[in-house]
C-alpha cells in the first residue's frame, strides 16, 4: 500500500485504555501457557495498530508541520500518550509476574523480560503531567526549526536549504551564509533557552519524582541501556580523548594547510574540506534514487528487494520544503511491516548518505518485520546506528556512480569525517551529562560549560571568530537531539566505532565484512547490543583496544590515500 493510501482516523482513546485494561485482565487470569500466549499476541497486534496510528500523525506531521489537521493530532498524541503509559506499564507488570514467564521467554528469549524491568523504572501515574508537558515542548522546538526562514541574498531559506551556502567554496559567500544562520539562532536564542530550560527542569522533576537522584538515571533507563553503565561510557569518552582527537586535530590541520588559512579554523572553515569545494552528488535527486536503486540491486537480493519496495510504496519523502521538520530520520508503520525514511535533501553529500544511512535503518526493519514481539523488530537504538552508518560504507564501491569526478573527494572526506564526528558526538553527550548534574545552570552558564568541553574535544575549531552563535559556545543549541532525544548522541559514536571496524574489514574482504553485517543485522532487537556485536564476531567499543585499532588502521588509509591533482 502506498503512504498516501494509508488511513488514519484517531482513536477512541476511553475505549483503547478499556481494552488495555481488559487484555492485562485476562492474561492475570490466564490458567495455560496456550491461553497467556493467545492473550499475548492479541495485545501485540492492538499494540502494533496504535503505534502505527502515532507514526502515521507524526511522519505527516513533519512532513509539513503548518497541517493544522496533523498539528492537531499530534497534539492529541502529546497527551494520550503519557495516559496510555499508565496502561502499558500495568500490562508489563502482569507479564513480568506471570507464571508463564519462563514459557514466554523459552518461544521469544528472556530480553523481553531484561527490558520490560527496565521499562517499569522510567514510569510512574504521578509524572504523567511532565510527560504531556515534555512531548509539548519538544513539538513546539520542531516547530519553531521548521519555521525558520533565513534571509540570504535577497531571498529567505529554510535552515536545511542554508546548508549547500554554509560548504560553498567562495570564502565570502561561505562566511556570510554561516553569520545568516547564527543570527537566524540568535534572534531566537530566548526562546531556544526557554524550550531547553524548562525541559531540563521538567526531566530533572520527572527523575526526583521517581526515586533517582536526577534525570540521568532516568535518561538512561529511557534509552533501554540494558548492557552498559555510564561509567562504561565515561570511559569510551576518555578513549576518544585519548586516540581520536589526536588523529581529528591532524586531519584538521591537514585541512587547514589545503585550503590555505589558518588554525584553528573558523566554523565557516571547518566546514570547507577542499579549496576547490566539498564533493557534490551529480545529477538531480531522482539520480540519487536511481543510482541507489543500482546500489541495493546489487549489493544483495535482500537489499534489492527492500529498495523496490521503498519505491513502489513512495516510503520516501526527501526533498527540503517550506514548512517541513528539520533534519532526517528512519520509523517504521508496523501494521504494513514497511519503513519509512524523511529527510531534507540539500545539494550536498548528505543526500546520499541519507539514501545510504536512513536506508540502513530502514533495510533493518524490512529485515525484521515479521518479529514477535513486535519490540524485537528494533534492538537499541546504539544497534541500530550500527546498521546505517555501515551501510554508509558498504556503499563505497557504488561511490563513483553518486559522485562522479567528485569520488576521491567524497572518500576521503567520508572517512574522515566519520572520525572526526566521534569527538563532536561525544562532546554533545558529555555536555547533556552535565546539564543533568547541574539542572539549576543558567542559560550563559550552560553555553560557558559547552565552550570549555568544546575546548577538550574540538580544539581546531576557533570560538574566538565573528560569526555570531557559533563562535560563542551556544553552538549546541542547533543539535535537536539534546532537545528531543537527551543521551541518544553517544549512540552514534559507539556506533561509528563499530561501523568503522567493518569498513576496515571491508578494504580488506567485502564478502567477509557483507556477512558480518548481516549477521548483526539479522538479529534484530533479539539481544543486547554487546550480545549482537558478540553473535556476529565483532568487537564491542567499549574495549578501548576497539577504537586504537580502528584509528590506526584509518590513520594509515588516510595517510596513503593519493589527492594528487586534488586541490
Amino acid at each position: 500500500m502506498k503512504f498516501s493510501e494509508m488511513p488514519y482516523e484517531r482513536p477512541d482513546l476511553d475505549k483503547v485504555k478499556r481494552e488495555l485494561g481488559d487484555l492485562t485482565g485476562r492474561l492475570k487470569a490466564a490458567e495455560s501457557y496456550e491461553e497467556a500466549r493467545a492473550v499475548f499476541l492479541e495485545k501485540e497486534a492492538a499494540e502494533r495498530h496504535v503505534d502505527t496510528l502515532v507514526t502515521l500523525a507524526s511522519i505527516r506531521n513533519s512532513i509539513d508541520t503548518r497541517d493544522e489537521f496533523y498539528d492537531g493530532e499530534m497534539n492529541f498524541w502529546n497527551a494520550a500518550g503519557p495516559e496510555l503509559e499508565e496502561y502499558t506499564k500495568a500490562w508489563t507488570a502482569a507479564m513480568l509476574a506471570s507464571p508463564f514467564r519462563k514459557d514466554f521467554a523459552a518461544e521469544y528469549g528472556d530480553l523481553m523480560f531484561v527490558n520490560a524491568e527496565i521499562e517499569l523504572k522510567t514510569f510512574a501515574p504521578e509524572i504523567v503531567p511532565q510527560l504531556q508537558r515534555e512531548n509539548d515542548l519538544t513539538q513546539e522546538h520542531q516547530k519553531l526549526i521548521a519555521s525558520a526562514k533565513v534571509p540570504f541574498e535577497g531571498k529567505t531559506y529554510t535552515l536545511a536549504q542554508m546548508g549547500p551556502f554554509q560548504s560553498d567554496a567562495d570564502d565570502a559567500r561561505r562566511l556570510a551564509a554561516w553569520k545568516a544562520v547564527g543570527q537566524w539562532y540568535k534572534d531566537n536564542q530566548p526562546e531556544l533557552d526557554r524550550i531547553y530550560d524548562e525541559l531540563t527542569h521538567l526531566r530533572d522533576e520527572m527523575g526526583r519524582k521517581l526515586g533517582y537522584e536526577g534525570y540521568t538515571p532516568l535518561g538512561y533507563y529511557r534509552m533501554k541501556r540494558n548492557c552498559y553503565t555510564k561509567e562504561d561510557v565515561e570511559s569510551f569518552r576518555a578513549a576518544v580523548r585519548k586516540y581520536l582527537v589526536p588523529l581529528a586535530d591532524r586531519v584538521f590541520r591537514a585541512q587547514a594547510q589545503r585550503i590555505g588559512v589558518a588554525y584553528p579554523l573558523s566554523y565557516a572553515d571547518n566546514a570547507l574540506k577542499f579549496r576547490s569545494g566539498n564533493p557534490r552528488p551529480q545529477g538531480t535527486a531522482d539520480d540519487i534514487i536511481a543510482q541507489g536503486k543500482k546500489f541495493y540491486d546489487e549489493l544483495s537480493p535482500e537489499t534489492s528487494e527492500f529498495f523496490q519496495t521503498m519505491l513502489d510504496n513512495d516510503l520516501m519523502d526527501v526533498l527540503a520544503t517550506e514548512g517541513k521538520a528539520g533534519g532526517g530520520y528512519c520509523t517504521g508503520i508496523m501494521d504494513y511491516k514497511v519503513p519509512f525514511i524523511f529527510a531534507n535533501f540539500n545539494g550536498t553529500q548528505g543526500d546520499v548518505e541519507v539514501v545510504t544511512h536512513e536506508a540502513g535503518h530502514a533495510f533493518a526493519c524490512w529485515m525484521n518485520r515479521d518479529r514477535v514481539p513486535g519490540s524485537y523488530v528494533w534492538p537499541g537504538m546504539e544497534a541500530c546506528e550500527v546498521h546505517s552508518m555501515s551501510m554508509e560504507f558498504m556503499a563505497w564501491p557504488w561511490t563513483e556512480g553518486f559522485f562522479g569526478p567528485d569520488t576521491k573527494k567524497y572518500l576521503y572526506s567520508h572517512l574522515a569525517g566519520a572520525l572526526t564526528f566521534i569527538p563532536y558526538g561525544t562532546l554533545v553527550d558529555h555536555f547533556q551529562h552535565e546539564v543533568y548534574a547541574n539542572p539549576d545552570m543558567t542559560p550563559a552558564q550552560r553555553h560557558a560549560v559547552w565552550k570549555e568541553l568544546q575546548g577538550q574535544y574540538m580544539p581546531w575549531v576557533r570560538l574566538d571568530g565573528d560569526i555570531p552563535f557559533f563562535a560563542d559556545g551556544e553552538a549546541w543549541q542547533r543539535q535537536s537531539h539534546i532537545y528531543g532525544a537527551p543521551f541518544y548522541y553517544i549512540d552514534y559514536c559507539l556506533a561509528q566505532t563499530v561501523a568503522l571496524e567493518l569498513w576496515a574489514l571491508l578494504q580488506k574482504d567485502k564478502e567477509a565484512a557483507w556477512e558480518k553485517y548481516m549477521a548483526y543485522t539479522k538479529q534484530g532487537g533479539s539481544r543486547t547490543f554487546t550480545a549482537l556485536l558478540e553473535n556476529a564476531g565483532l568487537d564491542t567499543p567499549f574495549d578501548e583496544k576497539c577504537l586504537r585499532e580502528v584509528c590506526e588502521t584509518a590513520s594509515a588509509w588516510l595517510d596513503g590515500f593519493d589527492l594528487t591533482g586534488i586541490a
